[in-house]
Order: structure tokens, then C-alpha cells, then sequence
């Protein structure tokens, strides 16, 4: 049976089950969307790393897609972030992301000023090319190359990443899963900030914008097949076990 494309908002609302096929950056897209509809998704991996997509394309597809269509399979809760944009009291822009939200400064080899508040309470005023504000599932990709801890995808928790701080005593700090994260850009700053979320959509701000970044309500259903290991995919994907030689 031929059907036409639907667009993706309509294959959540319609389907018991997502397979995505790809890499890691076509899941986090269609993540964003399915997640509205509480949609289980499971990925495939045709790109290079695959920590979300972790069914490999070869023999064993067939048998993994089986296992979970039966009912044999485990579930990982991931939980998005809710992004929100002011200048005053006026919203300017929403977005979402599965792994990270990133503050910069949106121009190359410039710094921004900022200020960061976790649950209305002042934490620090800090010089940085930006901030990354990562989840469990993010804390694996930028975070990780910025110095940001790993975590495993069950903690609650976010993580606050600088990015090339002006400082010699600046380190990533992990915060509660439910806090509320307020990042105030000052307006003395000469250029206008992006908030990029999970590398694919960006949000321009002006100097004195504010972003607020708080957990979605709704979380992710990532299915894996029988097996299925997150500290198995670190050793594979990150070279954990790796010998190292002269």
C-alpha cells in the first residue's frame, strides 16, 4: 500500500510506534516533534556516532525491530527543556531541545557578558563565548567536548557548561532536574547573542534579552532492543576501553 508523506506533526498523532532512520541530529529533529504526542520512538542509525540511534543497519535489524514490536524491549524517559525568550516583559521567541540549549555569542571570536540565576537565586556574572545548558542526553555531545560531566540518562539533573570563560576558576556545575535557569545577556553587550537548541534551531537575541530554560513537562519514550546498555554504548562510541600505544 502506497500512502502519501504526512507532515511530522501528523505521524505522531497517528502511529503507535516511530522508527527513525539516521543519525543522532534526525532524532533529536524528530524527537521535538513526537514528544507532544507521547509517540515511542526507536532509532537506526545511518550516521557516524549514534548514541540515540543505537540499532545498528545490518543483520540484526530485522531481529531488534521484532523484539521491540513484540513487546521485548527497555524504555528510557528523556526529558526535554522548555526555552523561552523575553526582552521585558515580552516573550519573543519559544523553541525546545533534547540535548542542549547554548548561549553564544553569535559572532566568531567574540565574548558575551551574562548572568545566570538557577531558581531566581543570583549565581554568577561571568565573560564567555556562551553557556551550555545540557540534559543527561546532551551531556555526551557539546557538553562533553566543552569539559562538561557525563551523565547517565535516569538523573534528574542539567548541567551548566562555560564555554571559553574569561575566568581561571569558572567550572561546570550540575543543577537539579526541576530548576528553574534564567540567563540575562547585559546590554552593554555589542553584539546579539543566539540561543541555539541541539545545534538546529537558533533564536537571536539583543543585548538585555533574557532566556529562560526550565524541563518540558512531557518526556521522550527512546526505546532500545534487548541489550541495551548506556555504559556498553560509552565504551563503544567514546573509545573508553581503547589500549593506548606509543
Amino acid at each position: 500500500e502506497t500512502r502519501a508523506m504526512q507532515p511530522r506533526d501528523a505521524i505522531g498523532a497517528n502511529v503507535d510506534l516511530a522508527i527513525v532512520i539516521g543519525g543522532d541530529g534526525s532524532l533529536l529533529s524528530a524527537a521535538r516533534t513526537l514528544v507532544r504526542h507521547d509517540c515511542p520512538v526507536i532509532g537506526v542509525n545511518r550516521g557516524r556516532l549514534g548514541f540515540l540511534t543505537d540499532v545498528s543497519p545490518d543483520e540484526e535489524l530485522t531481529a531488534h525491530v521484532s523484539s521491540v514490536l513484540d513487546g521485548d524491549y527497555t524504555t528510557d524517559r528523556r526529558f526535554l527543556l522548555d526555552v523561552e525568550v523575553s526582552s521585558g516583559s515580552e516573550i519573543t521567541g519559544r523553541a525546545e531541545a533534547l540535548n542542549d540549549v547554548v548561549v553564544n555569542s553569535g559572532t566568531s571570536a567574540q565574548m558575551i557578558e551574562f548572568q545566570l540565576r538557577v531558581d531566581d537565586d543570583f549565581v554568577y556574572r561571568m565573560n564567555a563565548d556562551g553557556l551550555i545548558i545540557a540534559t543527561p542526553t546532551g551531556s555526551t555531545a557539546y557538553s562533553m567536548s566543552a569539559g562538561g560531566p557525563i551523565m547517565n540518562p535516569r538523573l534528574d539533573a542539567v548541567a551548566l557548561v562555560p564555554m571559553f570563560p574569561h575566568s581561571l576558576n569558572s567550572r561546570p556545575m550540575v543543577v537539579h532536574g526541576d530548576s528553574v535557569i534564567q540567563i540575562d545577556t547585559l546590554e552593554r553587550n555589542k553584539n546579539n547573542p543566539l540561543v541555539t537548541c541541539d545545534g538546529q534551531v537558533s533564536l537571536t537575541l539583543k543585548p538585555g534579552d533574557s532566556v529562560v530554560v526550565r524541563k518540558k513537562p512531557r518526556a521522550l519514550r527512546l526505546l532500545h532492543p534487548p541489550g541495551y546498555s548506556f555504559y556498553a554504548s560509552c565504551r563503544d562510541k567514546l573509545r573508553w576501553s581503547d589500549a593506548l600505544t606509543p
